[in-house]
């Protein structure tokens, strides 16, 4: 049984920690997904690079449906996820990981359902605690085992991409609460609450938002920190999926299966 999947984000492009690997390619409704599978200290888990081995996937343009719903099929029912983010908070420094634990969603074009009329029915699915907080502590144990400093909690703006943002749009997202801005959680984590799936996310902070730091933004700045981080990042995940089993914190992610069958 495979216990949960990592979705690596910039910089996560290759499941190397993974032993006994193989790659299943999963048939789904919106295509056809390759994921990693292999164990990590006896543990059963699947990888999916979330913008392509190389990088050759936008934001905007990832099959988000796809990738979820090919966990699923697989039995995957808890999703730790990756993200290089902007700081918006002075006290989220480069180099920081942030637990995010809400959303503000500003994409624009994405399908972020998986219920569109017809022969699936429409679903309003409930999103109050979009993050598992199971997941979370599972993590937040883990980063206090390695002794690495997570910050539990913070608004995570999601943005349409590949674009940066301009100052004066964090300046908005700021006001509006926001402590992070990047752009791939939505809908990814609202696919995977459609699905009754558990989904958390390690934000890490590559650099401060438009208007907030004091230099333009660029592409390498992200990939630098990300490449500096991605030793502990992958760690800290790997790490984490050996504790979820053991969490006594309860979680409502499931619920949404009281009032719906999955026919995907």
């Amino acid at each position: 049984m495979i216990t949960a999947a990592i979705i690596g984000g910039t910089g996560i492009y290759h499941p190397d920690a993974l032993q006994s690997r193989r790659e299943v390619m999963q048939q789904t409704k919106y295509g056809a997904v390759a994921v990693t599978v292999g164990t990590y200290k006896g543990v059963e888990l699947a990888f999916i690079p979330r913008h392509g081995a190389n990088h050759s996937v936008p934001p905007h343009l990832i099959n988000y449906r796809a990738n979820i719903l090919a966990l699923y099929k697989l039995g995957v029912r808890n999703i730790l996820a990756t993200a290089a983010v902007g700081s918006l908070n002075y006290d989220f420094k480069p180099g920081h990981f942030v637990l995010v634990d809400q959303f503000l969603d500003f994409t624009k074009s994405r399908c972020s359902t998986f219920y569109e009329g017809g022969e699936a029915g429409v679903v309003h699915c409930d999103m109050t605690v979009p993050y598992c907080p199971r997941l979370r502590a599972a993590i937040v144990e883990a980063s206090q085992n390695l002794q690495y400093e997570v910050s539990n909690g913070g608004v995570y703006v999601c943005t349409e991409g590949p674009r940066f943002e301009t100052a004066a749009e964090i300046s908005v997202y700021k006001l509006l609460g926001g402590d992070v801005v990047g752009m791939t959680s939505v809908p990814e984590v609202c696919l995977a609450r459609e699905l009754g799936m558990c989904y958390a996310t390690v934000a890490t902070i590559t650099n401060f938002a438009a208007g907030i730091s004091p230099s333009i933004l660029t592409h390498s700045e992200v990939y630098e920190v990300m490449k500096n981080n991605t030793a502990k990042v992958r760690r800290l995940l790997l790490e984490s999926t050996l504790l979820i089993e053991k969490q006594q914190v309860q979680c409502d992610c499931r619920r949404i299966l009281d009032e719906i069958e999955v026919k995907l």
